[in-house]
């Protein structure tokens, strides 16, 4: 029920005049129009008119989504404008300003009206829990209630920034060979579709039989050309199928999340990032003094994997038993020795966040170098893919021509 309230909060147009007699226009996202008023009333404005604005279909079928890299946007300005001294609710202004995306701007003037009219910061974040996760809201809260905003604001920010950049070396390392795929079966389909019938007339006037390999691809194009469109709903479905499956079932998305531990290029990569993640989440929420236990309970959910999310509780229920952290991690089986290594040097310190930080840091290099090293030893296995599936079409098509040459 409160991410439908958060996400169908109306914007009220109003005009009136400001402190110094200042006619002044506006938009304010507000749950009513009282509290709207009421709003306004505080900031000093003396309302004239004030109406609720239509929405229209139009505009809210292509509205642009709130993404995760407007929300560290957000935190990066906001953690800087408290830095130089800007009051909060000020701080909310200057950075709906300068949002190029209306929902987020939609959605920082909402916390700013939730702000002025009483509620804390953590309590605004919380009515927007589709943009702003548990995590967030805590850490917030954490530095509400200890006085040091502004800091823990930072913290935030440098932790969605490092998250953010880790996310983005993830999807590059599987946009491209992805992408090089596409390319290759369209431009196949292409070739199939359009190139071959051309060379299949050519081989009705030989009056001969045509080689095997070039008659297995002549009917295949004679299939495409006749049944294309069944491919394209076959692949539509299957496309439609799994993103559905992945939706709605949770025992599928926990297959996939075993799956890609396993896979035998990608499995590795996956494996380093969700210890990077792991150990940056915990080394942000222990850092901002969220007590160990609670910290894990939030640093599970952001591993982003199943198989990690039932390792991080168990060690959780371990550590309330009275076990240390860097024992647990070796019984989970689940952590690398040096991660380990790096947990009981922190806690025989009494420096384990800094620790964590560095087993991060560690291990999001450790990202960075195999996203480099899986692209560059992608590059020439799609080229022999690409130059399979082009070359055996040309092959087919001058197979009958070469065979006839040789004749004479």
């Amino acid at each position: 029920m409160t991410v439908k309230k958060a996400q169908l909060m109306p914007t009220f147009a109003y005009d009136g005049v400001d402190r110094k007699g200042v006619k002044i226009k506006g938009e304010l996202p507000a749950k009513n129009m009282a509290l709207a008023k009421v709003t306004l009333r505080k900031q000093g404005v003396t309302v004239r008119n004030i109406r609720e604005k239509r929405k229209n279909i139009l505009e809210g079928l292509f509205k642009k989504k709130v993404s995760t890299l407007d929300i560290t946007i957000f935190t990066r300005q906001l953690a800087t404008m408290m830095k130089a001294g800007v009051p909060l609710v000020q701080g909310f202004e200057i950075v709906a300003e300068g949002l190029e995306n209306p929902a987020m701007r939609e959605v920082v003037l909402g916390i700013k009206g939730e702000v002025e009219g009483g509620s804390t910061f953590a309590s605004a974040l919380r009515k927007y829990p589709q943009h702003f996760d548990k995590l967030f809201c805590s850490l917030v809260e954490s530095g509400e209630q200890s006085g040091a905003l502004e800091t823990m604001l930072d913290r935030v920010a440098i932790y969605k920034e490092k998250s953010e950049l880790l996310k983005q070396k993830i999807k590059k390392a599987m946009k491209y060979p992805a992408t090089v795929i596409v390319v290759a079966v369209v431009v196949t389909i292409i070739l199939m579709v359009k190139v071959v019938p051309v060379f299949q007339d050519l081989f009705s006037s030989f009056g001969a039989d045509l080689p095997a390999f070039t008659q297995m691809v002549v009917n295949m194009s004679k299939w495409m050309q006749e049944y294309w469109f069944i491919l394209i709903i076959v692949i539509g479905a299957i496309i439609a199928a799994f993103l559905e499956a992945k939706k709605r079932s949770k025992k599928f998305r926990d297959g996939l999340d075993k799956l890609a531990l396993k896979l035998p290029i990608f499995g590795d990569l996956v494996y380093k990032a969700i210890i990077a993640r792991y150990s940056r989440t915990l080394a942000t929420t222990f850092a901002a003094g969220v007590p160990l236990i609670d910290a894990l309970e939030s640093t599970a959910g952001a591993t982003n994997n199943i198989i990690y999310e039932q390792a991080v509780m168990k060690i959780r229920e371990d550590v309330a038993t009275g076990q240390q952290l860097q024992f647990a991690m070796r019984v989970s089986n689940r952590f690398p020795s040096m991660a380990i290594q790096m947990v009981a040097i922190g806690e025989e310190s009494g420096a384990l966040d800094s620790m964590l930080d560095k087993v991060a840091t560690y291990y999001e290099n450790e990202v960075d170098n195999a996203v480099d090293g899986l692209t560059s030893m992608m590059e020439p296995l799609i080229m022999a893919i690409l130059g399979v599936l082009v070359g055996g079409l040309v092959i087919a098509m001058y197979l009958p021509i070469f065979q006839m040459g040789s004749v004479v």
